[in-house]
């Protein structure tokens, strides 16, 4: 079934705040083996200007793949998630993720569109902090795969 084209454009509810904390930001450095001394030591991040230990760079996806998924669950979209794959992912950033930040995520359906029997859809995340200010911007790119022939 192709996805409701009428979804473009169409933004979800702000996700409730995610709470940054320092070992959440030390977890994910180790797991992806970046030793960057800002992710882990307060004091080597204040010695590059910032007020607390900042994220890697992709840290922010499990956020904004959370909130993607008020989109994949609509069932009015008509998305299939048994046959999605991920197929891209890429960030812009206003200013690096850090310890204490409150991230709310909003998604917006950029694009939908077919290719080669496969439906590809394009999901724009932009990520608040507690204060309002616009911290950075996921671009989720989902593919659902065409169903089989019989």
């Amino acid at each position: 079934m192709a996805l409701d084209q009428s979804f473009v454009g169409r933004s979800y509810p702000p996700t409730e705040p995610y709470e940054v904390g320092r070992e959440k930001i030390r977890e994910f450095a180790e797991a992806v083996g970046d030793a960057n001394p800002a992710y882990t030591d307060a004091e080597a991040a204040k010695a590059l200007g910032h007020p607390d230990v900042i994220a890697p760079p992709t840290f922010v996806f499990a956020i904004t793949f959370k909130a993607a998924q008020e989109v994949v669950a609509d069932p009015r979209l008509g998305l299939d998630y048994n046959r999605v794959v991920h197929g891209d992912q890429r960030f812009e950033y206003r200013r690096p993720v850090r310890a204490g930040d409150r991230l709310s995520v909003t998604s917006t359906i950029e694009k939908i569109r077919s290719m080669a029997g496969n439906e590809v859809l394009d999901i724009r995340g932009e990520v608040h902090d507690q204060a309002g200010e616009h911290v950075v911007t996921a671009w989720t790119k989902l593919v659902a795969r065409a169903a089989e022939e019989a």
